[in-house]
Order: C-alpha cells, then sequence, then structure tokens
C-alpha cells in the first residue's frame, strides 16, 4: 500500500517591498554588521541579502561576459610567423600596441598561458 504524506501550512514564499528589502541591506551595511545574523533574524538566506543588495544598489548592471569584440580580417593569412619557424599564425592578437600570434600547432597549456597573460 503507498502512503502519501500531505502538509498543509502557510506558504513559504513570501513577498518583500523595496522598502523593507532596503532596510535589511541598509542593516548589513552597519560597521561590523553580521550579513549572516541579520538574515537569521529576518528567517531569509544570507545569498538572499547578498542578491537584494546586487539588485538595489546596481540595478542596471552591464553584463559581464568575459568576451572581447573579434574582428575577423577579410585578408590572407600572414606569414610573418614562418621567420620564427612558427608557421603561419591560426590567431593574432593586438592589444595596446603589442602583437601575440599563435601558431595552429601550438600547445594548449602554451596558449593558455599566453592569453592568461594578456589578462594581467
Amino acid at each position: 500500500m503507498t502512503q502519501v504524506t500531505v502538509i498543509t501550512g502557510a506558504e513559504r514564499r513570501r513577498t518583500w517591498t523595496d522598502d523593507q528589502k532596503l532596510e535589511l541591506i541598509e542593516a548589513t551595511l552597519e560597521p561590523g554588521a553580521n550579513v549572516s545574523e541579520i538574515a537569521r533574524a529576518a528567517d531569509i538566506a544570507p545569498a538572499q541579502l547578498y542578491r537584494w543588495r546586487k539588485e538595489l544598489l546596481d540595478p542596471d548592471p552591464e553584463p559581464e561576459s568575459g568576451f572581447v569584440p573579434v574582428m575577423i580580417a577579410d585578408t590572407p593569412a600572414r606569414t610573418s610567423g614562418e621567420a620564427t619557424g612558427m608557421g603561419p599564425a591560426a590567431i593574432e592578437i593586438e592589444l595596446a600596441g603589442a602583437v601575440v600570434r599563435i601558431a595552429a600547432d601550438a600547445p594548449p597549456a602554451l596558449v593558455t598561458a599566453a592569453l592568461q597573460g594578456l589578462r594581467v
């Protein structure tokens, strides 16, 4: 025989006004405030306070995709890398006056290190 348990009671999901959210967020910004304690007192998760803080204090953030615009040249591949024994560059990155050329057969670890170096 199958048993079914029905749990009844108040809806757990609550709605908060912007004023209520702002009051809690302001409490978290006080010197020495503990977000976990404030969240516990309001019976919400600390992550909820951080989400509200982000939404209310920075309502229209620029999306950060981590990508930069790419320009694909309609020119034939350069052969300047052949002089270095590298062969034609598969990827060429120009940034702040510097040019990084990466060969098609470059080891993935080398490509990763080169691109991470550009982030710094």
